[in-house]
Parts: C-alpha cells; structure tokens; sequence
C-alpha cells in the first residue's frame, strides 16, 4: 500500500494538520510497528521505501521524527480530528 508523498520531517504544529491527516495511517503503521519490536530500519523501509543502508541519516530522521509525530497524535491530539469543523458562513 503506497502512503501519500512524505516529507522528510513532518510538521512541528501543536494542531493536527493536513498533513497529519494525510498520514494518519502512516503514523498507525508506525506505531504499530514500534509496539511489535520491529526493528526501525525494517519500517523505514517498508513503509517510507528508503533503504537505510543508501541513506542512513536521512532514513533515520524520517522515521525517528513520523515516529515521535505518531506518537504526539497518539497522546491526545487525535481530540483536534474528532471535532466539528467550524461551519463556514
């Protein structure tokens, strides 16, 4: 299953973002791939397509920090994605 396009950091926000909208099942495989013991550079390169090996830095930074933003939305701003929208006058 391809995931939209990533960039190499997601935002920094204290609100979800569209962004994070986008990539809310990529922040699921994420965590869930961290809860089972996988090893980070089988993930990056399961779900991000960049081999470690290649790219080390730049595949540790990307998981490392979609890693931390799965987890920050984990924690309690997925709230922000169950609230109504503001209705637009």
């Amino acid at each position: 299953m391809p995931i939209p396009p990533f960039k190499n950091k997601p935002p920094s926000s204290r609100q979800v973002t569209p962004y994070d909208e986008r990539h809310l099942n990529t922040y699921l495989l994420l965590l869930d791939a961290d809860d089972a013991g996988i090893d980070w550079c089988s993930a990056v390169w399961t779900i991000f397509h960049i081999d470690p090996e290649r790219e080390p830095a730049r595949a540790r930074a990307v998981h490392k920090s979609h890693l931390a933003r799965a987890r920050w939305i984990a924690d309690g701003a997925y709230r922000d994605l169950l609230r109504p929208s503001p209705k637009k006058q």
